[in-house]
């Protein structure tokens, strides 16, 4: 089995890695991952632009590695509230040659001045390290391992959602 990971980024390899094994325990599976485009802006807004994002992600990679099996796109985006609320989610979309299997992650709403950042300009990634004074966040704990104290890892945040959106593979009778 042949799972490719439409990111270089190895938080998000490792989530569909863990994801996949937890729901498929008995499959051996090799995980890539590719740099490829989302087709949206760097920093998605709004939940359509993420989920967009997301698709465009694993598709991408099915074109460009069209011999695999499972092609998977992680796309973290944020929900402007208005005023002072916006919140952190991310896109999961699972492509096989025939079928898509899609979630979403839990919400988080962010802090004020992560919010005027975002809003001056600044991707969540760079605002995260301004207002926590870390470098590379995005390759390690992100935006909910710094806010929780990794309590949630960044990994952790995706695995649920990884697994959700291999759920329509998992019982395909269910999901025509």
């Amino acid at each position: 089995m042949r799972v490719i990971v439409a990111s270089l980024n190895p938080v998000k390899i490792q989530a569909v890695k863990e994801g996949f094994s937890q729901i498929f325990p008995e499959v051996k599976a090799v995980f890539e991952g590719v740099h490829v485009p989302s087709n949206v802006p760097d920093q998605p807004m709004g939940d359509f632009e993420t989920f967009t994002g997301a698709i465009n992600r694993a598709q991408n990679a099915r074109n460009l590695i069209p011999e695999a099996d499972y092609w998977v796109g992680l796309e973290g985006g944020l929900i402007d509230h208005g005023q002072t609320d916006m919140e952190v989610m991310a896109w999961i979309v699972v492509l096989d040659k025939f079928k898509i299997g899609k979630s979403r992650t839990a919400g988080l709403d962010l802090p004020i001045a992560s919010i005027d950042l975002v809003r001056s300009g600044l991707e969540l990634g760079k605002a995260d390290e301004i207002v926590h004074s870390v470098t590379n966040s995005k390759q390690n704990m992100g935006t909910t391992g710094l806010l929780t104290n990794n309590v949630i890892t960044r990994e952790a945040y995706y695995i649920q959602s990884v697994i959700f959106a291999f759920v329509p593979f998992l019982k395909k009778d269910l999901y025509s």
